[in-house]
């Protein structure tokens, strides 16, 4: 376009310039006086004109075919328009004469004229009639087809020509009352045909879980799922301002958005648009129970012969799921309905806001329908007359382990049963037969009304109402909820569907947990104290009560021990368990579940306290074992240091290496430590138990049995705490802030804060409270140290028996006789049987580490307890020698078939007894000359038996001895060490 300008533009410009050029000539002519210089303006002209006629024959010779084309057209051009114009000269007297003529014959030509528009009346009017004849017909085939827009319209036109133009045709009566009866039932066609399309087509079920699915069934949803909310767009992204207009040569129903605009454009036809919106409104609930129903029934039919007992609120999960899926469908296409009206409402339809209804209708009756659902599922009506009440919090003062071993007042004695048949063969097989017969039989748990509110039938339910059922349905349950407050936006924040289950879950599910975890924990533990407070039984009643309180091998086996454990630990265990899934399947409430579990440990930690004393007690005075006394309230300091030096010995850093525990290299002892060590324990235990006063009386544990069962409760409360302690390393405490906004919002457990969010997809578990936390890990601390309670009772225990056994040796035993007595004593025998039976005990309850830990160091017990006894002999000769040595070897056999190892001490402890042989006067020399091998106070003691030993010997001469014996000693090297 800017070319073509400038190609106007030129050709004027160029004009212009050469008419100033030539006006400039003729005054310079006309004004010069001079005709020299017109002779030379003159010149300088004609030579311009010859340049430019030159040119001019140039330019005419190189575009000589343009001009003569351009010659050749304009002379056909004009030619063109001169013959047009003769032409037009013509016509125009032909015109003039036609105008002449028919202005002669005007009133026949009015005459034909109206004649030909009554006959085109008259034709007009039976093509009419013939169309409406037609209508019926037409509007089968548009019904059938499903195109309503156009039937609507057609029935519509149909019945105003039969009521206006064709209205005083008496033929047309009959068809024009069937029309208008068909028109006023087109309308009910639309709303069934709406109601189809919002219910019906939602029906898209998901049944990926079910066994025996078909994967080619899910073909169509897998692909409606890919397009997006069912195949049906988001009615925001739908565009409302066009017309809607209907496709003769497409199926309607592919497009469901669009489908449903036409239904309810058809019906804003029909001016039907009030009775549409109150019948749908009005069809809501009805059609959602029956998409229930129908669901259910499909559930039903798919797993008839595959439905499992033990997973029955996997087919709840899938029904909720799939109801989920549909009401969404539903509700999208409430939208999609909702904005049809409001762009027929808003194109200036007078429609009255009342007879219209909104999404926050249709998500309360989906509230509804949803909480009658879950009252029937969740037991609700048989549930909430037993409510069990939960426990709120758990805030145990900080406890102190003395008060775990203060005196009880003695429980009175309940009255037990002396035998019970439900554990024999005929009361287990019908008891089976009856839970398998009932497995599905719901005939009787579900009220009727509510069933029949439903559209259910009693047999339509697809899995037994309990109780636990909301632990599968929970989550995919909250996140509904969720959508439906972000969609209705609550104004308190809560939903009246999210009321019935905190309600629900608060009032009636957490309650009837506890007491189910109670009931369970209580039937263990008190078979438990019922066996460890009546010890005194035949043999044949304890072995079968004992084997009732450990597992068998089989639980073992699953739970992965090879050593038994506590029924009752494995009971409590898997009771914790289950709170603990509890705890995943519904975190909004993970601090209520915590809370059950603190207070089941705490009890459960009571009972295997009290179970505890009742095995160290030993009379009606509760008067305990020795090896218990170390635990008792006024002896708690001694008893922890004391722990504390046992917990320092080689063996013990062992064990807790065994159990995961990293050693530090410089704890490795040596063996100068170990032997130190093992002394400090020997002296320990011989200044407490050892005395000139008496022996140790009835003060230990006689039955090996209370053993094994000491060794139960270690290994039952180690692999309990340890368990325990994975657990709590689990969890993760709540921030401040979201503790606080926590226990502002108690009601409203849908809001959910972004930091608990992130916290929870970061652990396993929902963060919880930091306090209740805390009271875990101090629980989980108890359980440890009352395990290692127990194993120190044990490694105490043996030893205490040493004592009891050994102590009798040297002070009861006569060891100057005058005949050789072949036999080791009678106490030395003793000891070994009760060694023997210990070994046997603890090695099938103990591991291999504890085992050695119990018996590891005893020979050097051993050893140091007979040395330490020549103080009490009177006196001794070659014969009481022998019987010794032979006590010895004994105990050496005896110890080295149990640790699988030389027991060296008690060699040291024979060669210690073999210097009686010698003159004391030689073993002072021998001192002197090779150094000492045992302490000064053992010589001291060696001596003073020699002088019991033999009257005759003056007490200065044993002054003497002992004079000379300090002398030599503590000036030898290993003297002086010793000393």
């Amino acid at each position: 376009m800017e070319n073509n300008g400038e190609k106007n533009v030129k050709p004027a410009a160029k004009g212009r310039e050469t008419s100033e050029f030539l006006m400039a000539i003729v005054r310079t002519l006309s004004t010069s006086a001079d005709f020299e210089q017109r002779e030379k303006e003159k010149a300088r002209i004609e030579k311009t004109f010859t340049q430019s006629d030159k040119k001019l024959v140039e330019l005419v010779s190189e575009n000589y075919q343009d001009l003569t084309q351009i010659t050749q057209d304009f002379s056909t051009i004009s030619k063109s328009v001169n013959d047009a114009r003769e032409k037009i000269k013509k016509i125009k007297d032909d015109l003039s004469s036609c105008k002449t003529l028919l202005h002669c014959k005007r009133d026949e030509l009015r005459r034909l004229w109206i004649e030909g528009v009554e006959q085109k009346t008259m034709v007009a009017m039976l093509e009419q009639i013939e169309q409406i004849k037609e209508v019926p017909t037409k509007l089968d085939n548009l019904l059938l087809k499903k195109h309503y827009l156009h039937g609507t319209e057609l029935v519509v036109n149909a019945v105003a020509k039969l009521e206006n133009q064709l209205a005083g045709v008496e033929a047309l009566r009959d068809l024009k009352a069937e029309l208008i009866t068909r028109k006023e039932q087109l309308h009910e066609v639309l709303i069934e045909e709406l109601n189809k399309q919002i219910y019906i087509k939602a029906q898209t079920p998901n049944f990926s879980s079910l066994p025996g699915k078909k994967t080619g069934s899910l073909s169509k949803q897998d692909t409606l799922k890919r397009k997006g909310g069912n195949g049906v767009p988001p009615p925001e992204r739908m565009e409302f301002g066009k017309e809607v207009k209907e496709d003769l040569n497409s199926n309607p129903e592919d497009d469901p958005t669009h489908f449903i605009a036409i239904l309810v454009e058809s019906l804003y036809m029909l001016r039907k648009i009030p009775e549409a919106a109150e019948g749908l409104k009005i069809r809501i609930q009805p059609e959602l129970s029956a998409i229930i129903a129908r669901t259910s029934q499909y559930i039903l039919e798919s797993t008839s012969n595959q439905m499992d007992a033990s997973n029955q609120s996997q087919y709840l999960l899938d029904l909720l799921e799939n109801i989920f899926y549909q009401f969404r469908f539903v509700a999208n296409m409430h939208k999609v309905v909702l904005r049809n009206l409001h762009r027929i409402i808003v194109s200036g339809v007078p429609v009255r806001q009342e007879c219209l209804y909104d999404m926050t209708d249709v998500w309360s009756k989906i509230q509804a329908v949803v909480e009658l659902l879950l009252r029937e599922y969740l037991d609700v009506e048989n549930t909430s007359a037993s409510r069990q009440r939960a426990p709120t919090s758990f805030d145990e003062p900080s406890t102190d382990i003395n008060s775990f071993f203060a005196k009880k007042r003695p429980a009175k004695p309940k009255k037990m049963a002396l035998f019970r048949f439900d554990a024999s063969i005929h009361a287990i097989s019908t008891n089976s037969y009856v839970d398998d017969s009932r497995a599905f039989d719901t005939g009787d748990l579900f009220s009727s009304s509510l069933l029949a509110e439903m559209g259910l039938e009693k047999n339509q339910m697809v899995c037994k109402p309990s109780v636990y059922n909301i632990t599968a349905i929970f989550k995919p349950l909250e996140a509904f909820i969720r959508e439906i407050e972000d969609a209705i936006a609550c104004q308190d924040g809560t939903s009246s569907l999210q009321a019935f289950v905190t309600d629900f879950v608060q009032n009636i599910f957490l309650g009837h947990v506890h007491y189910t975890v109670s009931t369970s924990i209580g039937s263990a533990t008190k078979d438990l104290i019922r066996y460890y407070k009546n010890p005194q039984m035949d043999e044949e009643d304890e072995s079968f009560d004992a084997l009732r309180h450990v597992v068998d091998h089989k639980t073992q086996k699953e739970l992965g021990v090879n050593r038994p454990l506590l029924t009752s630990t494995v009971t409590v265990d898997k009771n914790l368990q289950e709170l603990r899934e509890l705890m995943q399947d519904l975190p909004d409430y993970a601090d209520q579940f915590l809370n059950m579990i603190c207070n089941t440990l705490k009890e459960y930690r009571d009972t295997c306290h009290s179970a505890y004393r009742e095995i160290v007690q030993y009379d009606s005075d509760e008067r305990r074992v020795i090896s218990a006394m170390w635990a008792k309230d006024e002896d708690i300091s001694r008893f922890l240091s004391f722990s504390y030096e046992v917990r320092s010995l080689p063996s013990w850093r062992s064990l807790q290496v065994s159990q995961g525990q990293e050693l530090a290299s410089e704890d490795v002892c040596s063996e100068e430590e170990i032997k130190a060590l093992n002394s400090k324990e020997a002296q320990i235990l011989i200044s407490n138990l050892t005395s000139s006063d008496g022996l140790i009386q009835q003060e230990i544990i006689t039955d090996v049995t209370q053993m094994r069962t000491i060794a139960n409760v270690h290994e039952s409360l180690e692999w309990f705490s340890n368990r325990m302690k994975d657990f709590s390393n689990g969890l993760s405490a709540r921030s401040t802030a979201t503790a606080a906004e926590s226990a502002a919002s108690v009601s409203k457990l849908s809001a959910r804060s972004t930091a608990t969010a992130a916290e929870s997809a970061a652990s396993e578990y929902p963060p919880v409270s930091e306090k209740t936390l805390g009271s875990l890990r101090n629980l989980v601390k108890d359980f440890q140290d009352l395990a290692e309670i127990c194993l120190l009772l044990l490694h105490l225990e043996v030893r205490v028996h040493c004592f009891y056994f050994l102590l009798p040796v040297a002070k009861q035993s006569n060891y100057a006789g005058p005949i050789d007595d072949l036999d080791p004593d009678s106490n030395v025998l003793k000891l070994n049987k009760d060694l023997t039976s210990m070994e046997e005990v603890l090695q099938q309850s103990l591991q291999p580490k504890k085992f050695k830990y119990i018996f590891e160091s005893l020979g050097f017990l051993v050893a140091s307890i007979l040395m330490n006894s020549i103080q009490y002999m009177k006196k001794i000769n070659e014969n009481g020698i022998k019987k010794m040595c032979r006590n010895l070897f004994a105990i050496q056999q005896n110890l080295t078939n149990i640790t699988m190892s030389r027991e060296s001490d008690l060699d040291h402890a024979r060669q210690y007894y073999e210097l009686l042989y010698i003159n004391p006067d030689d073993v002072i020399t021998m001192i002197a000359e090779k150094g000492s091998q045992y302490t000064f106070q053992e010589y001291t003691e060696l001596v003073k038996l020699h002088h019991r030993s033999h009257p005759a010997l003056s007490p200065s001469q044993l002054e003497q001895r002992m004079q000379k014996l300090k002398d030599v000693f503590f000036k030898t090297p290993n003297g002086e060490c010793d000393s």
